[in-house]
């Protein structure tokens, strides 16, 4: 499975709003995406790791 990218739509506390290139949404707990993540970041999803791009 190749990598999904991601744009972080919303931050409510301590979860990001996510969604996908193909449309999809996931939320996900602050803890695991990387230090630096804010609003409108892109994220790429690899082999169960998370990074800025």
């Amino acid at each position: 499975m190749g990598p999904i990218f991601y744009t972080v739509r919303a931050i409510n506390g301590d979860y990001a709003d996510l969604v996908s290139d193909d449309g999809l949404e996931h939320s996900i707990t602050m803890f695991l995406l990387p230090e630096d993540t804010a609003l409108g970041s892109r994220l790429k999803f690899e082999d169960f790791q998370w990074e800025l791009v």
